[in-house]
């Protein structure tokens, strides 16, 4: 659409960001699912917690063993349950999490980056603003981006290499 040259660039920004806004979206539901489902395995713990004590109650004056063994699968749900949650489906949904915000703020670079260039800005200045919109802990200083907008950049130094 840009090449065309038929979209104004303030109605490209709005296109981009729907699509950005549709596409995190669509990305986080099954994030959000999945959180859902790790909020509720401690109560599923709970239950078998529970359901093992009554079990364990109508075993009350049998041996010490079946009431040790009934007491143990009590607490073994109650350890499932929460294990699941903190220890296998909670890190996962937040890893999904941080991935697809990831992925947003790789998008959004790029929105700002095209989105200057469209506005008539030095390809360089284009690149400026992209690298600004990089977040903090991943952005590269002036100097590297220089450097390698240059052609002395990692690639040019394997080359040499």
């Amino acid at each position: 659409m840009a090449i065309t040259g038929g979209v104004d660039p303030f109605d490209m920004d709005q296109m981009m960001e729907l699509d950005m806004e549709v596409h995190h979206n669509e990305a986080t539901q099954p994030i959000a699912s999945l959180t859902t489902v790790a909020d509720a395995l401690p109560g599923l713990g709970i239950v078998a917690a529970v359901l093992g004590v009554v079990i364990t109650m109508g075993s009350l004056g049998g041996p010490p063993e079946e009431i040790g063994a009934h007491v143990a699968a009590a607490l073994v749900g109650t350890f499932l349950g929460i294990l699941a949650c903190y220890g296998m489906v909670g890190p996962l949904s937040s890893n999904m999490a941080k991935t697809a915000d990831a992925h947003h703020e790789y998008l959004h670079v790029l929105r700002v980056l095209m989105l200057s260039f469209l506005k008539g800005s030095a390809p360089m200045i284009a690149i400026e603003m992209g690298r600004r919109a990089i977040p903090a802990h991943v952005r590269p200083s002036f100097d590297e981006m220089e450097k390698n907008c240059k052609g002395g950049g990692a690639s040019a130094e394997a080359a040499a290499a």
